[in-house]
C-alpha cells in the first residue's frame, strides 16, 4: 500500500486496517515457524506497510503534517 493511499484514509479506517495487518503478520510469523510459506516476502511487505501506517497516525497525533518547515 502506498503512502498516498494511507494518507487518504480516515482515522477509524486506519486503525482497523492496522489491526488487521498486525494480526496477519502474527499469523504469517506463526506459520513460518511451523511450516514453509508460499510467499515469504509478504512478511517484509506487511512490516513496512505497518510502519508507514504507524508513522501517518503519529504525524496526525502531533500535528506534524501540513506545517511549514523550519
Amino acid at each position: 500500500m502506498k503512502i498516498e493511499e494511507i494518507r487518504g484514509k480516515g482515522e477509524s479506517e486506519l486503525g482497523s486496517t492496522l489491526a488487521g495487518m498486525k494480526r496477519e503478520l502474527f499469523d504469517l510469523r506463526f506459520k513460518s515457524a511451523s511450516q514453509s510459506l508460499p510467499a515469504p516476502s509478504r512478511i517484509r511487505a506487511l512490516r513496512r506497510t505497518i510502519a508507514r501506517m504507524s508513522t501517518v497516525i503519529r504525524e496526525r497525533e502531533i500535528g506534524l503534517r501540513g506545517q511549514k518547515g523550519r
